[in-house]
């Protein structure tokens, strides 16, 4: 566990570079376009809940997420430096996530394979009717 506490924003834009240096930190870089600046500038710029957490000046933790604000909330990235994980980051980005989104809203995400076991820790149900279509491109 770290002394100095972790600091939680939702006010602070990420750069790229920030967004790929915690991504690549965490299980999460291999399923993300990390060598491509333009699909993570896109990514940055039309998600509309974006948490961060911070130890320091280091960037420990991001959750990104779209939601309207009003019914549902889809947590698209979930991302905990894996140095810092099992202190409670990751729950304390989805409890802010939900918050900021509003907890009237329904929160979903699908999870990583490595962190398929982590949801129904925390208390998050699992839900098996899920469906996709996927992205034709990587």
């Amino acid at each position: 566990m770290n002394a100095d506490p972790i600091v939680y924003r939702s006010d602070r834009k990420l750069s790229v570079e920030e967004f790929a240096d915690v991504l690549c930190r965490t299980s999460l870089g291999v399923r993300r376009p990390i060598d491509d600046p333009r699909k993570l500038q896109l990514m940055l710029d039309h998600g509309n809940v974006l948490i961060t957490a911070w130890h320091e000046d280091r960037l420990v933790g991001v959750s990104r997420a779209l939601t309207d604000f009003s019914f549902c909330c889809y947590l698209s990235d979930l991302a905990v430096d894996e140095s810092y994980q099992r202190q409670g980051i990751g729950k304390h980005l989805i409890a802010e996530t939900h918050r900021v989104a509003g907890t009237d809203t329904t929160l979903i995400l699908l999870a990583a394979p490595a962190a398929r076991e982590y949801y129904p820790r925390i208390g998050m149900e699992r839900f098996s009717d899920c469906f996709r279509i996927a992205r034709k491109s990587s």
